[in-house]
């Protein structure tokens, strides 16, 4: 598909992305907060600023968008105008992202990472949102696939 906008149109588009407050990030905050979880948000204090952070625990959850952090998933492909470009920044965003679960975990965190195709409905949404309050609770730390 050959891309309508021009490239300074395209540029200023994405740059409208939220990286905060996203719709997946707000519908699993919400669905933990309904199962009695409390939570701070968008913790500053640590590294790749957590979205979801249960101080108490010692546990943090990223919310990743699949094209953003490229999730082996429909959504996480990567586009073919200016692909170069896409792949570098993909990986870019992977590899801090490892550093910064690396970091976390070496400072004595839990890190769960949640990407987006798993928010896409309601059920899908009540479903990560125990998997994940079930990870909080009990001591069951796979490590994300990265």
């Amino acid at each position: 598909m050959v891309d309508t906008l021009t490239a300074a149109e395209r540029s200023h588009r994405m740059s409208l992305i939220r990286s905060r407050n996203t719709g997946p990030e707000l519908a699993l905050r919400r669905a933990l907060h309904a199962k009695g979880l409390r939570y701070r948000i968008h913790f500053r204090g640590l590294p790749g600023k957590p979205d979801i952070v249960f101080t108490r625990r010692r546990v943090v959850v990223f919310v990743n968008g699949c094209f953003w952090h490229g999730h082996k998933c429909p959504t996480g492909h990567i586009p073919k105008s200016n692909s170069a470009f896409w792949k570098n920044k993909v990986e870019t965003n992977r590899k801090r992202d490892a550093r910064n679960i690396r970091a976390l975990r070496a400072a004595g965190w839990k890190v769960i990472v949640v990407w987006e195709c798993g928010l896409r409905n309601r059920l899908a949404i009540g479903a990560t949102a125990a998997s994940v309050a079930g990870r909080i609770v009990t001591r069951g730390w796979p490590s994300p696939k990265y």
